[in-house]
């Protein structure tokens, strides 16, 4: 079966339409006869279809079957939509004049359930009379199915859907992370004690819907809500419902919410409520966290910065909690100072860390090993394991390198009105030869990103620093001093091995690219030329 609609997908891609022979009956040929020539991608109206109706729709065993609807909100070139939070809210409004249901579940396309036990713990934390006054979501972990044995890219971001959502959940609860997350719908109507109405009636969370789901007044309600002027001049996006003004919908929403006086609940069972797929290459990766990262800036330089308008909202350790997220981007300036800086000292013969018997040694390695230590020690108490934890301090390190340093630097030059790339979604289509490399555990460098090129340059400057130190140290003239500057650049050459096995011993499909490495050189020599100027 699953062969066969393959081969039907396929073809009508390929096609560009539906041939009759895969239309089974009126209702489906009266919703596909809506595609006609104009009907793009960005452009075309709005699509509602039943495709199960509870009210009708049997298994094989006559029990009912949910309601099953298919919607595409209308899209037009002169009119925004906000991506996914714009995607969202028609969803809400939509199914607000279907059916009203009060508890709504959020879930990416390529995540799936995976414990049909889950809606039962949530009406655990909804029928609490404790909790339930405030809550505005339950959050489950995104945990995935797809991952290599050792997590090459560190996709599996443990800190962040499991560590420190679980600390997040001792103040005012977790932060909604996208995927995985059942709302309550009034929460999605202003704060708990100030409710906003939408402008229709019946759109209210308290509304009753009484008539079916495929009664003509319902349906022209339903494509009314999801056509692309509806929010002109309404609180849509604002006050009301998924939040815009964010790449990072998930985020920002769920710190509004907070911000209006929401609580939320994190709840991680052991057997994983949901599981989803990965990126399985490092451009995908790292494509996907740069556009965090200039939807983490655009909350930072708003007016709801969480600094300041989110303490003064929610507190103090709840504002640096989120605080910690929405200067992410920054870590780019430490990361690239300590990838760079001290090699090229070192290349230079030039000390710049404390000597071993200065008091600011000691200091400095129990800095060090303190902040590595605990890190290690919570990921591993999390149920990770040493190569996973080596490989995610490893991505820390190229992120920083690539699409920190790019993020804040689109973020930049878009506040200052210079056009930059446009949004990208992150892949889900799977390549076979890569998906096989991605499970033997080899990065994949194959696209010619320029967000590649520092990362090879620290490689290069690295490796290169590290072998005229370590020949330094051989013939016994080596400075006094350098050593933590060696144990620095030792590290990062370690952590850069699979870059080097890409650039100068694989030949598949994965490896880097040629442009790349010879920009990339060309950079390394003139910023070591540089750097022997003002050393």
């Amino acid at each position: 079966m699953y062969d066969d609609m393959k081969a039907k997908v396929e073809h009508v891609v390929d096609k560009g339409k539906v041939i009759d022979d895969y239309i089974t009956d009126d209702r489906r040929r009266r919703a596909f006869n809506q595609w006609s020539k104009g009907f793009t991608q960005m452009d075309h109206p709005t699509v509602i279809q039943v495709i199960l109706d509870t009210s009708k729709d049997k298994d094989i065993s006559g029990h009912s079957l949910p309601s099953l609807i298919y919607v595409s909100r209308q899209k037009s070139k002169t009119s925004p939509h906000h991506f996914k939070a714009g995607a969202l809210n028609v969803l809400l409004r939509v199914s607000a004049a279907m059916t009203n249901a009060p508890v709504i579940l959020t879930q990416d396309c390529d995540m799936y359930s995976n414990d049909p036990g889950t809606p039962l713990r949530v009406l655990c934390y909804l029928s609490d009379p404790e909790v339930k006054s405030n809550l505005a979501f339950i959050q489950f972990p995104q945990r995935y199915h797809g991952l290599n044995e050792d997590d090459i890219y560190a996709s599996e971001y443990k800190r962040v859907f499991q560590i420190n959502s679980l600390g997040l959940d001792g103040l005012k609860g977790p932060n909604y992370v996208g995927s995985g997350c059942f709302f309550l719908r009034r929460a999605l109507f202003g704060g708990p004690s100030a409710p906003v109405p939408p402008e229709i009636s019946e759109l209210n969370p308290d509304h009753a819907v009484n008539e079916p789901i495929e009664w003509q007044n319902i349906l022209a309600l339903s494509h009314h809500v999801a056509g692309c002027n509806y929010e002109n001049q309404t609180q849509w996006g604002s006050k009301i419902g998924f939040r815009y003004g964010s790449l990072v919908e998930d985020f920002y929403t769920g710190y509004r919410l907070q911000c209006e006086g929401w609580k939320s609940v994190f709840c991680n069972p052991e057997r994983a409520a949901f599981l989803g797929d990965v990126p399985i290459t490092l451009v995908d990766v790292l494509s996907q966290c740069k556009r965090w990262c200039i939807g983490l800036f655009q909350v930072t330089f708003s007016k709801y910065n969480t600094l300041i308008y989110g303490s003064q909202s929610m507190g103090v350790f709840i504002s640096l909690a989120y605080s910690h997220y929405a200067f992410w981007p920054i870590w780019c300036i430490p990361v690239s100072v300590y990838c760079f800086l001290p090699q090229l000292a070192l290349a230079n013969h030039v000390t710049i860390f404390p000597k071993v018997l200065e008091p600011w040694f000691f200091l400095y390695v129990f800095l060090v090993l303190g902040a590595y230590g605990q890190d290690f020690v919570d990921f591993v108490l999390a149920g990770g394991t040493v190569r996973r934890w080596w490989n995610a301090q490893r991505l820390w390190m190229i992120r920083g390198l690539t699409c920190y340093m790019f993020g804040s630097v689109e973020y930049m030059l878009k506040s200052a009105g210079i056009s930059t790339h446009g949004f990208s979604l992150t892949s889900k289509v799977v390549d076979d030869a890569q998906s096989k490399r991605y499970g033997q555990g080899i990065f994949e460098f194959g696209v010619p990103s320029p967000l590649f090129v520092p990362l090879t340059m620290a490689a290069i400057i690295n490796l290169v620093s590290f072998m005229l130190g370590l020949a330094g140290f051989l013939r016994g003239n080596a400075e006094e001093g350098l050593g933590l500057q060696m144990i620095l650049t030792g590290l990062i050459v370690l952590n850069c091995l699979p870059i080097y096995g890409a650039i100068a011993l694989r030949s598949d499909a994965g490896k880097m690219s040629t442009k790349i490495t010879v920009i990339s050189t060309f950079m390394s020599v003139a910023l070591y030329y540089i750097s022997s100027l003002l050393f």
